[in-house]
C-alpha cells in the first residue's frame, strides 16, 4: 500500500478549457428481479463527462457511451456486509498485512530509501483533523499513516466498528473489493456504469440532484473550512450510515459524498480524449489496458474511484459530481475509500452456486 506518494493522488488534475455536452438518458427496467439490496438499471446511451465549469481536464471531452443493463447496489457496501464476507472466508485485507517493500519500491522514484519497519507494518492512511488552517496543497497535513488501522479499526488501535455496522466499509483496497465481489458473485462497476447510475436519469446536470449548490441535506460532505473546521451541519464528521441522504432518480443513495467508491477501470488522464476518437457511441467501455497517472508516474497500476467523500467541499476536492474522477494504486486503503458492487443476470447464472448472502440490515 502506498505511503507518502499516495498523498498527491488526492489533488485534482490540472484544468484546461473544453466544451461540454449533455449527460444521460434512460431509465430503470422494473422487470428483472433484483438481488436483495440492488436495483436493475436498463442501460442505454448517454453523454459521459464533465458538466459545468467545475469539470476538470480528465473529465473531458464529453463523449457518447452506450451500456447494457445491470444490477447495482442501492447503498455502499457496509461494515456489516463486509464482516459477513470475512467471517465466511477468513479473508485478510491488504491493510492487515505487512507492506511488501519490494512491491512498494516499484511505485517510487529510483533510489528512494527503505522506510522504517514501523512504516512497513500493517496499517492504512487515516484522516486526522488538524487544529489549525492548512495548506490545501499539502495533504500530509491531514493524512497520517497509522499502524493497525484497517476496516475493523478505522481510526487505528482503540477504535472499532461496533456502532458503525451500517456505515460504509473503509480501508479496503481494490484487491479487497474484488475479493468481496468474487465471494458475492458480483463485480465492481465500470466507470461508465458508475456515472450512468450516479446521474439517476438527469440530463446535463452538475450533481446527482440537479444544478443547485450543495446543501447539508444533499450528501455527507465537509461543511466549513477544510480541513480544520467542520460545522457538522449534516451531523457527521466522518462516515454516515448508508441511506442517510435522499436517493437519486434511480433509487441509489450516497452516489455523492460519504466515501469514494472503487471502480473496475484503470486510470489515465487522457482516457476520454482517446475514447472520443472513436466513431459513434463506445459500447460498454471498460477502461484502458494500461494505467498511467502523472501524479504517481512510477506506479505500475492505478484504479479509478468515484463519488467524492465526507472530506469534499466546494473549495477542496469538489468531487461529489457524477463526472468527477480520482485514482490511486489498487493496494491502497484509506479512511474515506469504499465501494459498491454490480452484477448481471449472466454473471449470476455463471456462478457455481447462488450468490453468497451479504446482509443489508440486522437480523430480525
Amino acid at each position: 500500500m502506498i505511503l507518502l506518494p499516495l498523498l498527491i493522488l488526492l489533488m485534482p488534475p490540472p484544468e484546461t478549457p473544453s466544451d461540454h455536452g449533455p449527460p444521460i438518458i434512460s431509465s430503470p427496467d422494473r422487470n428483472p428481479t433484483a438481488p436483495d439490496g440492488m436495483v436493475w438499471l436498463d442501460g442505454g446511451t448517454f453523454k459521459m463527462g464533465g458538466v459545468g465549469e467545475e469539470a476538470r481536464d480528465d473529465e473531458r471531452p464529453v463523449h457518447e457511451v452506450s451500456i447494457d443493463g445491470f444490477f447495482i447496489d442501492i447503498n455502499e457496501v457496509t461494515n456489516r456486509q463486509f464482516k459477513a464476507f470475512v467471517d465466511a472466508t477468513n479473508y485478510i485485507t491488504v491493510a492487515e498485512r505487512s507492506v511488501d517493500w519490494e512491491q512498494l519500491r516499484q511505485q517510487l522514484p529510483p533510489g528512494t530509501p527503505r522506510p522504517s519497519d514501523a512504516m512497513l507494518a500493517p496499517g492504512s492512511l487515516v484522516f486526522v483533523q488538524p487544529d489549525h488552517p492548512a495548506d490545501l496543497n499539502n495533504p500530509a497535513m491531514w493524512w497520517q499513516w497509522t499502524s493497525d488501522a484497517n476496516w475493523k479499526q478505522p481510526q487505528g488501535p482503540g477504535s472499532n466498528i461496533e456502532d458503525l455496522l451500517d456505515h460504509p466499509v473503509v480501508h479496503v483496497s481494490h484487491e479487497d473489493a474484488m475479493a468481496y465481489c468474487r465471494w458475492a458473485n458480483r463485480r465492481l462497476p465500470t466507470e461508465a456504469e458508475w456515472e450512468f447510475a450516479s446521474r439517476g436519469g438527469l440530463e446535463d446536470k452538475i450533481y446527482t440532484w440537479g444544478d443547485d449548490p450543495i446543501q447539508p441535506k444533499h450528501a455527507n460532505v465537509w461543511q466549513g473550512r477544510f480541513p480544520n473546521e467542520n460545522s457538522m451541519e449534516d451531523g457527521y464528521l466522518l462516515t454516515a450510515p448508508v441511506g442517510s441522504y435522499p436517493a437519486n432518480g434511480y433509487g441509489l443513495h450516497d452516489m455523492a459524498g460519504n466515501v469514494w467508491e472503487w471502480c473496475q477501470d484503470r486510470y489515465r488522464l487522457d482516457t476520454y480524449r482517446l475514447r472520443a476518437e472513436s466513431e459513434g457511441p463506445v459500447h460498454n467501455p471498460s477502461g484502458p489496458d494500461k494505467a498511467f497517472d502523472p501524479r504517481t508516474p512510477h506506479a505500475p497500476d492505478s484504479r479509478v474511484h468515484r463519488g467524492g467523500s465526507f472530506l469534499c467541499n466546494a473549495v477542496y476536492c469538489d468531487s461529489y459530481r457524477p463526472s468527477a474522477r480520482m485514482s490511486t494504486t489498487p493496494d491502497t486503503g484509506m479512511s474515506h475509500l469504499g465501494f459498491r458492487t454490480v452484477t448481471t443476470p449472466e454473471l449470476l447464472m455463471k456462478a457455481d452456486g447462488p450468490a453468497s448472502p451479504a446482509p443489508t440490515k440486522p437480523p430480525e
